[in-house]
């Protein structure tokens, strides 16, 4: 399967324009499913309820094969869309974006609105970290706790530069350490570890997947 090469945002932004006394307040997060993105326009329109309007825009899956809009009373495909468009022509997945509108009593026209709905979406894209988001496989190695230190310290190391995400370790009878890492790397990983313990420790794969946000740089 073709890894996916999909961006998502690290955190989420808000950031807000005034068009013509109209305040444009766009909220952009990240999101693991389409539920998620669901439950971020609702808690939007519980803390907006006085808006005018709460338009929506989401793209989900690893290759951003599912989205959805809403223009939320505005005049059809003034808003919704446009929003997606953007979230589409960066190349973005895994977010959604929603526009608080307090109409300041001026009308815009339908160009005038695909615009500020788009300029406000794209603005607080500007501001956002993107994350690159990768197919990795699970490897997991074990230690004794008196070893978790130096092997969590080389661990972080050994992720730091690379596709690769390490999991918070798991304490029990040992520690477990859980990497995801690219599938090109799991022998060079395996290899680096028993270098490292003398061959004492030794790094397994898992044989589970997941499309995981890897920071870029």
């Amino acid at each position: 399967m073709t890894a996916p090469r999909r961006a998502t945002i690290a955190h989420a932004v808000d950031h807000e324009i005034v068009i013509k006394r109209s305040r444009f307040i766009a909220h952009v997060a990240p999101v693991s499913s389409a539920e998620e993105a669901d439950a971020v326009i609702a808690a939007v329109r519980r803390r907006a309820w006085d808006a005018r309007h709460n338009c929506s825009a989401q793209v989900t899956g690893p290759w951003g094969e599912r989205a959805r809009s809403s223009d939320d009373g505005e005049p059809s495909g003034t808003a919704g869309v446009p929003m997606l468009e953007v979230i589409k022509r960066r190349e973005l997945t895994d977010l959604v974006a929603v526009v608080t509108r307090y109409f300041g009593g001026v009308k815009l026209g339908a160009g005038g609105l695909v615009r500020a709905y788009s300029s406000a979406v794209s603005e607080a894209l500007d501001h956002a970290a993107l994350v690159d988001r990768r197919l990795l496989s699970g490897v997991e190695m074990a230690c004794a706790h008196a070893e978790a230190g130096r092997f969590e310290n080389l661990l972080r190391d050994w992720v730091r530069g690379r596709d690769a995400v390490l999991d918070a370790p798991a304490y029990g009878s040992r520690v477990v350490f859980t990497l995801w890492v690219s599938p090109e790397d799991v022998s060079q990983l395996t290899a680096e570890l028993a270098a490292a313990s003398a061959g004492a420790v030794r790094a397994e794969p898992t044989g589970v997947e997941r499309v995981l946000a890897v920071p870029r740089g």
